[in-house]
């Protein structure tokens, strides 16, 4: 059975692990500008309502 994999875009929602994931590469201090700005712009639609914040651990049902 092949992994399925969901990404906000997928499901409009920002999870518990996608926050950790997020929250990992920032603070590693690696990202280059590209993913940096990618970053931002997943922020930004969070903060227009685009992006939804659950509590749920993954997006996988």
């Amino acid at each position: 059975m092949p992994c399925q994999r969901h990404s906000v875009t997928d499901t409009g929602s920002l999870t518990v692990a996608d926050r950790y994931g997020l929250m990992a590469a920032v603070l590693d201090d690696s990202l280059d500008e590209q993913d940096r700005h990618s970053i931002n712009r997943l922020l930004r639609s969070v903060l227009k309502g685009k992006v939804k914040i659950v509590n749920e651990l993954s997006a996988i049902g």
